[in-house]
């Protein structure tokens, strides 16, 4: 084991891949199975601390964990738990920007575990096809709920209501403080992080300039 590879790589916030690594098995035992193996570890992690899993406060409390980790915080792991965006023809022409922002991000950083807190900012310009805007912050809400890195996010995003809505013209604003970085390490409890993906028209700075302004004036 590389101990300093590992540090380097979860304190830089690496990622690997678009796809969020899973294992070809991901969802071959039920979420009860699952609750229930991780039910066992937990209890190994908190009794190797020295906790007294008798205290009438601790004993529920690797359950409680399993729980929240499979139905709770990592839901968007499961493909079937992906919410099913309708898209609606866009029959009265609409061409201008359409902007949802202000989306909560309640997320989890990949190296640590820890939690990722802010919000998400998306653009969009129609063409044929328009989406309801509740759909928009349950994708988000969706790609947030599973093990993540913030620049992956943005990512998972964009490309997904690209796919939905049939156009490159998409732009995603993510900014998030991370308590991987404000609770260990440096400890800076102030600092904020953005990240943005866009494609298609978005491209060109005075679309993106137009974007921000409209966040500005919210």
């Amino acid at each position: 084991m590389d101990i300093e590879k590992i540090e380097i790589q979860g304190d830089q916030h690496i990622a690997t891949s678009l796809q969020t690594p899973l294992r070809d098995d991901a969802f071959s035992i039920s979420n009860a199975e699952k609750i229930e193996r991780i039910q066992d570890h937990f209890y190994k992690i908190m009794e190797t601390l020295g906790l007294d899993l008798t205290d009438d406060s601790l004993s529920g409390t690797p359950y409680r964990y399993a729980k929240m980790y499979v139905t709770e915080l990592f839901y968007g792991l499961d493909p079937a738990n992906r919410p099913k965006i309708s898209t609606f023809e866009n029959k009265y022409g609409y061409q201008k920007m359409l902007v949802e922002q202000d989306i909560n991000i309640d997320s989890s950083c990949e190296h640590h575990f820890l939690p990722i807190v802010g919000n998400a900012h998306v653009g969009y310009i129609p063409k044929d096809k328009v989406v309801g805007l509740s759909k928009i912050n349950r994708l988000v809400d969706y790609y947030a709920h599973r093990p993540q890195v913030q620049e992956r996010l943005c990512l998972q995003i964009l490309n997904d209501l690209q796919n939905t809505l049939e156009t490159e013209d998409v732009i995603v604003v993510v900014q998030a403080k991370h308590l991987c970085v404000s609770s260990r390490g440096i400890k800076d409890k102030d600092s904020l992080t953005t990240t943005q993906e866009y494609g298609g028209v978005f491209a060109n700075a005075d679309r993106r300039a137009e974007f921000f302004n409209l966040l500005k004036n919210k």
